[in-house]
């Protein structure tokens, strides 16, 4: 199973930014896609973003222009810089790994967009 360790996070003023990390180890499938989901409390956990094997990036409206996702082959390492960020972006953030039916999960990480 593919094991995700987030790091980032914590608290920051409107209209500020925030870099996630998430590093995975033990991947062994060549076609995958990586990103991070979000939950603010009391609401379903939402997508935010993904990239995948072949580079192809996607975003969620909510995010689409602040947020961005990328990834370091080598370092196994996906990375979202969130910009620009607004106090609806608080919520705990879920790094994801999928490949077909094998679903991986990090431990999540608290953003919190306050003044």
């Amino acid at each position: 199973q593919v094991r995700l360790v987030e790091s980032g996070g914590g608290l920051v003023q409107p209209g500020g930014s925030l870099r996630l990390s998430c590093a995975a180890s033990d991947i062994i499938f060549t076609i995958f896609e990586m990103g991070w989901y979000r939950q603010a409390p009391g609401k379903e956990r939402e997508w935010v973003a993904r990239i995948t094997s072949t580079a192809t990036t996607n975003y969620a409206d909510s995010v689409k222009g602040r947020f961005s996702i990328a990834r370091n082959n080598a370092k196994n390492t996906v990375v979202l810089q969130m910009n620009s960020l607004k106090p609806d972006d608080t919520a705990v953030y879920y790094c994801y790994y999928s490949s077909g039916d094998v679903w991986s999960w990090g431990q999540g990480t608290q953003v919190t967009v306050s003044s």
